[in-house]
């Protein structure tokens, strides 16, 4: 299979194993690349990807950005600050304007869960989503199981570790869905107020104590509280969540292995993980930030290369 079973990429729940194996496999070619002196292919030169972040974003918007660049794509940059959606154009009127200069790909953040789904119905584009609200953020949960199977080779039944603020963050969801479909057995950790009520039916452990989960785990993927969507106080302090859910290096000396220790940014250094451990050699938290260029880079050729005449 060269080609993806998808058209857009709207979730991981919309992708099947080979879909992964060959975003993975195009990785590895697009990571030799950007590791040489001149780090740009030809391979986009005619395409032009417009990127609509209605939410604020450095880290994937940079690496979203780099991407395209270095395929040699045109690029157009749109931040809903400055728009006329202040104006109260709506999502679609913008999109088709901004179809009508020609636009072959939007890659697209938006806080509304489904926003790309819409998108992709309405609108004549290959549509990326980089993450919708609290549902999904499926080139996170790609770069995430690229930088664990360099470390680890094939995930299937190894055990994978997601502590912290699992109610609101899109990164968990996706990262399951990507891991189950690779065989990887997913245990959550966190206090029960951030966990979602269908948690268990997805198929994954629960674990409310931090150092039983580390026993059990090869990877923990660390996420931060994601205080801009809590409209309530869901633990009573920082102080307390730092001492149940705090990742330091007390708690790793403690196991008797190493484990691989990840986080998908920004990181609230001192909350959930220690600086100590954030830069130490058990993190690959800079591999991630590298690979989440040569997986955006995969996916977008990927797409283009399916939907896009050359």
């Amino acid at each position: 299979m060269d080609s993806l079973s998808v058209d857009h990429l709207l979730g991981i729940k919309y992708l099947n194993l080979n879909d992964l194996e060959l975003i993975f496999k195009t990785a590895d070619n697009f990571k030799e690349v950007i590791n040489r002196p001149i780090k740009k292919v030809p391979s986009l030169r005619d395409i032009t990807i417009a990127n609509l972040f209605f939410e604020n974003s450095t880290r994937t918007k940079l690496s979203f950005e780099l991407a395209q660049k270095r395929l040699s794509a045109d690029v157009l940059n749109f931040s809903s600050s400055q728009s006329s959606l202040k104006k109260g154009e709506s999502l679609i009127d913008t999109v088709n304007n901004i179809l009508a200069m020609k636009v072959d790909m939007i890659v697209i953040r938006h806080s509304n869960p489904g926003a790309p789904h819409l998108l992709s119905k309405k609108v004549n584009s290959t549509i990326i989503n980089a993450g919708d609200g609290a549902h999904e953020h499926p080139t996170q949960a790609l770069l995430d199981s690229y930088s664990m199977r360099e470390k680890l080779g094939d995930l299937k039944n190894r055990n994978i570790l997601i502590v912290g603020d699992i109610l609101h963050s899109r990164v968990a969801l996706s990262n399951i869905f990507a891991l189950q479909l690779q065989g990887a057995n997913v245990s959550v950790c966190g206090p029960n107020t951030l966990l979602p009520k269908y948690i268990k039916e997805l198929g994954v452990k629960v674990e409310n104590n931090l150092d039983k989960a580390l026993e059990w785990c090869d990877v923990a993927n660390m996420l931060r509280l994601q205080n801009e969507r809590m409209s309530e106080s869901y633990f009573p302090s920082v102080r307390e969540y730092k001492r149940y859910y705090g990742l330091t290096k007390e708690r790793l000396n403690k196991l008797n292995k190493k484990i691989i220790i990840m986080h998908p940014g920004p990181i609230n250094r001192g909350v959930e993980i220690t600086s100590e451990v954030a830069d130490s050699d058990n993190s690959i938290i800079l591999n991630q930030v590298e690979n989440g260029v040569a997986i955006r880079m995969a996916v977008i050729y990927l797409l283009a290369k399916k939907n896009i005449n050359h």
